[in-house]
């Protein structure tokens, strides 16, 4: 399944704690898209779906929507800051296009 770096896990964390509404955890899912062939879309949560599937790191809930989850498998999610992109990032080795890397940085 998807794993988070220290940096990932820092920042979503970092997320929740800002966040004006109660906040279980992260939601994330993959939809087709961008020049990687997946667009990863994710947001705080109040509480997952049911058939989500959950991930636990650094005492951080991550929800995965199931549809997503095969999509996922292997995916590294890290949050990088330097001079060209300050966001999260997923080296993903189930992407075939244009490297295995994508950005969503803003």
């Amino acid at each position: 399944m998807i794993q988070l770096t220290d940096n990932a896990v820092d920042a979503v964390r970092s997320a929740i704690l800002a966040a004006k509404a109660p906040v279980e955890g992260i939601r994330i899912m993959v939809e087709a898209g961008g020049c990687s062939g997946l667009k990863y879309m994710m947001g705080l949560v109040s509480a997952g779906e049911p058939d989500d599937i959950l991930v636990e790191r650094g005492g951080l809930k991550l929800f995965v929507d199931p549809a997503s989850g095969r999509h996922l498998d292997g995916t590294i999610m890290d949050f990088v800051t330097n001079d060209e992109c300050r966001g999260f990032t997923f080296e993903n080795p189930n992407s075939s296009r244009c490297g295995s890397c994508s950005k969503s940085c803003g």
